[in-house]
């Protein structure tokens, strides 16, 4: 079945097929362009909070199950983050200027 494919497709390759289109418009220079590296810097900032939220919100709707041991550790943990948030701040990383 999947050969059937093969033996049923054009032969020749037409070049319209390799054409970039971009909306009906001609593109104008190169696709490529740099991007600054403090975007990265939020990204993984922002990633790392995230998944700081996964953790937190199950975690506080069973609160009460896990006693103050789970209120503890739950402490430490944003402790942690909170000092790299610090870090990230007195390095200069979250300045835009």
């Amino acid at each position: 079945m999947l050969g059937v494919g093969s033996l049923l497709r054009p032969s020749r390759s037409q070049p319209q097929k390799y054409i970039t289109y971009e909306s009906g418009v001609d593109p104008v220079g190169l696709g490529w362009s740099q991007s600054n590296i403090r975007y990265y810097v939020f990204a993984l900032l922002f990633v790392m909070f995230d998944v700081e939220a996964v953790f937190i919100f199950p975690w506080a709707t069973r609160l009460e199950a896990y006693g103050t041991f789970g209120l503890v550790e739950m402490a430490i943990f944003i402790f942690i983050l909170a000092l790299g948030l610090v870090y990230a701040w007195r390095k200069g990383v979250l300045r835009w200027i």
